[in-house]
């Protein structure tokens, strides 16, 4: 027979295979919606290319027609499969997150599915302002700032003439919209470690110098050797260090009046 500690291992054999279940059945169908958006997107690849070249063609002006050319056979269509799984990761963000919230929310409280869902809902924003800013503002100023080098050969008696390739141009693109998409999620991270105990208001206050500091490394190493991008992903980075500070006093001062004690001095 049996033992009863062999009963209980066996008892607790079945809830986790019905999680793992449930994670390979919730990642099956991230991966056919991704496949599912590359696929549409692999179809308009080159309307999705003209969106991301267009800050490049507003840099070289209205009269002005620019060229981006390709070394490699082989390259114009690897561009149009990175521009493809590009397009197709935004497209299928909404699924994938859906599905893993599905996967994560019965295992919480009400309370907690209350105080995570801000969160949820906050990433999509946050990462869309920071990948407008990068598309919008920053990446035609500097674009226009780089291709200002160039002359004709009365200058110096050469000719200095931008041709920049399809693949670097991609990459230099995307880097910089998930640069400062990504960059922009901070309060979120910065309020859930603290949600989780792990950071405290009075920490972030007595860090500021250190996150000033750390804004603008982070902007030298994301951002191409301009000091306006630098300047235009740290400033907002500080902002939204600030901001996260404000929405933590906020929740402290919610969680206090529940609780009934004292809420904390700004």
């Amino acid at each position: 027979m049996m033992s009863e500690e062999d009963t209980e291992i066996d008892a607790s054999k079945a809830p986790l295979l019905d999680h793992l279940v449930e994670l390979r059945t919730r990642l099956v169908r991230c991966v056919i919606a991704f496949f599912i958006c590359f696929a549409v997107a692999f179809s308009q690849a080159d309307k999705v290319f003209g969106w991301l070249v267009q800050p490049l063609v507003d840099a070289y002006g209205p009269n002005t027609v620019g060229k981006l050319i390709y070394t490699k056979l082989y390259e114009a269509f690897f561009v149009e499969i990175k521009v493809a799984a590009f397009a197709a990761l935004c497209l299928s963000f909404p699924i994938i997150a859906n599905q893993l919230w599905a996967f994560v929310a019965p295992g919480l409280y009400r309370k907690e599915k209350r105080a995570f869902l801000p969160f949820l809902l906050a990433t999509p924003i946050l990462f869309a302002a920071g990948a407008s800013l990068a598309y919008f503002f920053v990446m035609p100023t500097a674009f226009k700032f780089f291709l200002s080098f160039q002359s004709d050969a009365t200058v110096n008696g050469i000719s200095q003439e931008a041709l920049p390739a399809m693949g670097e141009y991609l990459d230099l693109a995307t880097s910089l919209i998930l640069a400062f998409g990504v960059s922009f999620l901070l309060p979120v991270l910065l309020m859930l470690l603290e949600r989780a105990g792990i950071l405290t208001r009075t920490q972030l206050k007595a860090g500021r110098r250190y996150a000033i500091v750390g804004a603008f490394a982070l902007a030298a190493i994301l951002t191409p050797p301009d000091v306006w991008s630098q300047f235009a992903l740290a400033i907002p980075l500080i902002a939204l260090y600030e901001l996260s500070i404000f929405g933590i006093w906020i929740t402290e001062k919610r969680r206090a009046r529940v609780s009934g004690d004292k809420p904390a001095k700004a």
